[in-house]
Formats: structure tokens, sequence, C-alpha cells
């Protein structure tokens, strides 16, 4: 049996995220004095130096900190988990859940998502995050989220993922166009329309790659981080875009008219990921959240449209 108590692991764990003693007990409500003479103890426990006390410039961890740290922040997780799920008799799922998406996934995604694990899991309390898929995967790796929904592009290290669909590229346009009548469309054919590209990774970063393989040099006219912008932009008949999310309505927020069409020849897909820390222990509420996605949505998207839009508990 340990010899160090989870209110040692708590106190460090706090320090060592606050980086100073005072920080941490102005987090805890506990005085420095009672704090710092925990971690002593805890030190002697273990016999091992977990971090270097420096007046007035904090504290930083050692190696030992480091290890210690790491799995202090899942024996603690793992406490919580166990006293959420007795207060139950560990019949369900109960506690919070913070799920991250990159922006122009979510209006397509989350709502389903949101809808049908919490009709199967009513006590997880499901906060969700929307950003950039760089903001996503920083908030991610530093704990803030416990899963998030990305694109399979410029993945940083550390991250397990497992697929829930893949989708592709897909030319909007104007519904008075030139090629309003043609069933596909090549990007040469577009090469010297005005592109309103969507310019937020990693969407551009696809959008690009497209022209790329297909050897056109596209003439960006408008650089757009809204997806909406984008859409009416098209519809007002100042260009053209790639999109890769497929909306149901076939008209711009103005409600001008809009096409989608299909490139030719075939482009490559994208997959749509739901990621985890590769090193962290998913709690039982965030592995039957990626359980229910995996379920729910289909391996490819074969008209640009994500299956998950009508979920339904089974």
């Amino acid at each position: 049996m340990p010899d160090y108590t989870l209110r040692q692991m708590t106190y460090f764990k706090a320090v060592a995220e606050s980086g100073s003693i005072s920080g941490a007990a102005d987090r805890l409500h506990v005085s420095p004095t009672a704090l710092s003479a925990a971690i002593t103890e805890l030190e002697r426990i273990l016999k091992s130096q977990l971090m270097v006390r420096r007046k007035a410039h904090g504290v930083s961890l050692t190696p030992t900190g480091n290890f210690v740290y790491s799995r202090a922040v899942e024996l603690l997780d793992l406490a919580d988990e166990v006293q959420l799920g007795a207060a139950n008799g560990g019949t369900q799922l109960v506690g919070p859940l913070v799920v991250g998406c990159y922006f122009s996934l979510a209006p397509r995604i989350l709502p389903g998502l949101l809808e049908g694990f919490g009709a199967l899991h009513p006590d997880v309390d499901i906060v969700f995050v929307e950003s950039t898929q760089d903001e996503v995967q920083r908030r991610l790796l530093a704990g803030e989220l416990d899963i998030a929904i990305v694109y399979d592009v410029d993945l940083g290290d550390g991250l397990s993922s497992a697929d829930l669909y893949r989708t592709y590229g897909k030319v909007l346009l104007p519904g008075l166009h030139r090629l309003a009548d043609q069933e596909t469309v090549t990007l040469a054919e577009l090469e010297d329309d005005p592109l309103v590209l969507l310019d937020s990774a990693p969407s551009s970063e696809y959008t690009l790659s497209l022209f790329r393989d297909a050897f056109v040099d596209p003439t960006i006219r408008y650089r757009v981080a809204d997806y909406e912008l984008a859409r009416s932009l098209v519809g007002r008949r100042m260009g053209y875009s790639i999109v890769v999310q497929t909306p149901v309505a076939s008209v711009s927020v103005e409600g001008r008219p809009l096409l989608v069409k299909s490139i030719t020849p075939a482009v490559s897909p994208v997959s749509v990921k739901v990621v985890w820390p590769r090193d962290v222990r998913l709690s039982d509420r965030a592995q039957a959240m990626i359980d229910f996605a995996v379920s729910s949505c289909g391996a490819d998207d074969l008209d640009g449209v994500a299956t998950v839009d009508d979920i339904r508990p089974t």
C-alpha cells in the first residue's frame, strides 16, 4: 500500500501547474507553509527530489518530478472517476467531458454527437470548444480538452486517433456560372476564375494541394476565414471556392443560388478523425464518446456530407 496520500499528490500537482508554492496555495486555499510541508513529506516518502525551489523564481520540476506529475494527473483523474461512479452505483457514466472541434467541422458533427451521446449518457456534462486546428491541438496536449475532432492534416506528434469518415474537396459555384450545366469540372477550367480561398489551416493547405496535384496555378482573389462569408461571396458571383463539407442548403445566407460540383479527375480524400493525447489515460467518458463517434459516422462520405447529422441512439 502506498505511503503517500491523494492530498499530497493534489498539492504537488497544483504546485507543478502553478509554477510556485504561493500560486498553488492561493488556488487550493491553504497556507504556503502547509503546502510546502506536504511536498517535502512526499519527497521523503518517494525518496526523490521532485522540484527545485528558488526564492522569487518559483519552482521547476526535476526529471523525477516530471514523471511523478504525469502519473499524479492520471491517479487523481481516476480517483475522481471512482468518486463520481460510486455516487451512481457504478452503473452509468457521470462527470465532465470537454470536446474540441475544428470550427468548420463543428456545425456538421457536433449537434448529432451532443444529441445522440447525451441521450445515452444524460449525466455526462459535455462542454465543447470550437477553434482552429492548431489551437485545438495545443489545448488538447495541454490537458484542457479530453478529445478533439479534426482533419487528418498536419497533426502533431503525441496523438492517438480513430477514423470517423473520409471526405474530399468539391467546387462551389454561383448559380449562373458558365460551368453550371456540367456534372463535373476540372480545376484547369477554373484557373483564370477568381478563387475565394478558405484561408484557415488545414483547409487552405488541402485546397492548395489539390491545385498543385493538378498542375494548376489558381487566381486567388479573396482569402477569408469564415465559411459563410466565402459562400456569400460566391453567391454574388465574385469567385468560386473549394469546400470539403458540402452544405445541405443550396443558397447563401443572402438567399443567392449556389452549386456544388465534383472535381474530375477525382481528387485525394481527407480523413476526419477523433484524436486524444497518446500518453494520457482516457476517462470512461472520453472512451465512450470516441466509440460513439466512430460507430455513428460513416467510413466514407461519398457525397461530401457527414452521416453524423442524423444520429439517433440505438
